[in-house]
């Protein structure tokens, strides 16, 4: 009863662990990862700021009542006639000033479409990458245990050896040595997978406490679809900063042409329409009608406006020169970089080449001592040693393999094609 309770008490310590393919994960971190939907989520408040700014021209109406007692002459504590009910209604006809407003807010919800775009993709590479640590420490512990099985008999024999007087006891020493060293070596990837499993998870949206497996179906490796140049060319026109950049510019352009459009002038509908009381003004006027209206329009126009807008417009072509230098200093960063992700995709690909190479031999040695144990002309103890051997360089292949597709993930990243070439 002891040991069944301990079992659920380990169960409710442990979340849930999910298994899914790279293409699933993707799907699930664009629909629930929180740098996605915080990114959303400001894109609504900018989608809001349109209608703000659209407010001015849309009608409003307001209904009260000025009914109140008098003495003389009728009129409210305003001036106007005391009115039982009274409707209103005012907006803006022309106003140049606030239809820039509302073309910049309208161009800040662009850019915000931009930020969100940046955001999946910022976070695509960030699940692929975790992904990709996930299942190579997945396949690392899968050789690293397999190590220590074949280490483990070596040292079974070479402990029955040294019990006959047939081998040295340092020779059983430092297969022991071996043994705990591919053991503990087995344990960090333990660790690393676990980790590896959470960050996923939480990078997903998911529970602290939850973990993501990497599905063990075959998946097809990471490919580039572009040379470099190629490359190059895609990362800069299809660049989110670089479309962040230009769509600022272009919000710092229509706040200047609304500081100048101050000096223009403003026309705004009125209207107003009201229901009088007979007892107010029967004793003043021979004839009396109950409903009244007006309907017009109000005219402002400037005549001195200060000095601010101007140095507001100052202001604001400075902040445009600046992004200009930032727009620049982005391009030759983004060249840059795209350059040296694929050195070091070409630096990945010959280690892992060589890796595939030494592995190969590893191999062929297995073949060739598993034939001479078969002739007994090799014991058991040197068969088990070289295929320990070919662990590690299977070990070292899939870190080699792991390299060269966070490289080349890289590049993807850089040239935003990363969504569009794992989906």
């Amino acid at each position: 009863m002891h040991r069944f309770a301990l079992f659920l008490l380990a169960c409710c310590a442990f979340g849930e662990v999910k298994t899914l393919t790279l293409r699933e994960a993707l799907d699930l971190a664009m629909a629930q990862s929180p740098d996605v939907v915080l990114a959303r989520l400001d894109q609504m408040k900018a989608r809001e700021q349109v209608t703000i700014a659209k407010d001015p021209f849309m009608p409003k109406v307001y209904m009260g009542s000025g009914a109140a007692w008098t003495s003389g002459f009728p009129a409210s504590i305003e001036g106007s006639a005391p009115s039982i009910l009274n409707l209103k209604t005012q907006m803006a006809l022309f106003d140049r000033t606030q239809s820039y407003q509302v073309a910049q807010a309208n161009e800040n919800l662009r850019g915000m479409a931009i930020d969100v775009a940046k955001a999946q993709d910022e976070v695509a590479f960030r699940v692929a990458s975790l992904f990709l640590d996930a299942e190579q420490a997945a396949r690392s512990l899968k050789a690293a245990e397999s190590e220590s099985q074949n280490l483990e008999r070596v040292l079974d024999y070479l402990k029955a050896r040294v019990a006959d007087g047939r081998e040295l006891p340092v020779t059983a020493h430092r297969a022991d040595l071996a043994l705990r060293r591919a053991r503990n070596a087995a344990e960090n990837l333990t660790l690393d997978q676990a980790n590896a499993e959470t960050s996923l998870a939480v990078a997903l949206g998911m529970k602290p406490d939850d973990r993501v497996r990497p599905s063990s179906e075959d998946r097809k490796p990471v490919t580039l679809p572009f040379s470099e140049d190629e490359s190059v060319a895609t990362a800069v026109n299809g660049s989110r900063d670089l479309k962040r950049l230009e769509s600022n510019m272009q919000s710092k352009m229509l706040e200047i042409k609304g500081y100048k459009a101050q000096k223009l002038p403003k026309v705004n509908l009125v209207a107003q329409t009201e229901i009088y009381a007979k007892y107010y003004y029967q004793n003043f006027f021979s004839t009396f009608q109950r409903f009244s209206g007006q309907l017009g329009a109000s005219f402002e126009v400037p005549v001195l406006i200060g000095r601010s807008s101007a140095a507001y417009v100052r202001q604001s072509e400075d902040d445009i020169a600046k992004i200009r230098v930032e727009m620049d200093r982005t391009r030759a960063r983004l060249t840059a970089e795209v350059r040296r992700a694929y050195q070091d995709v070409k630096r990945a690909e010959i280690a892992r080449d060589y890796a595939r190479e030494d592995l190969d031999v590893a191999r062929e040695q297995v073949s060739v001592d598993l034939a001479r144990h078969d002739e007994g002309r090799a014991p058991i103890s040197e068969l088990e040693q070289s295929r320990a051997t070919e662990q590690e360089k299977w070990l070292a292949y899939y870190e080699a393999q792991h390299t060269l597709e966070r490289a080349r993930l890289n590049v993807m990243h850089q040239t935003g094609t990363l969504l569009a070439g794992l989906r």
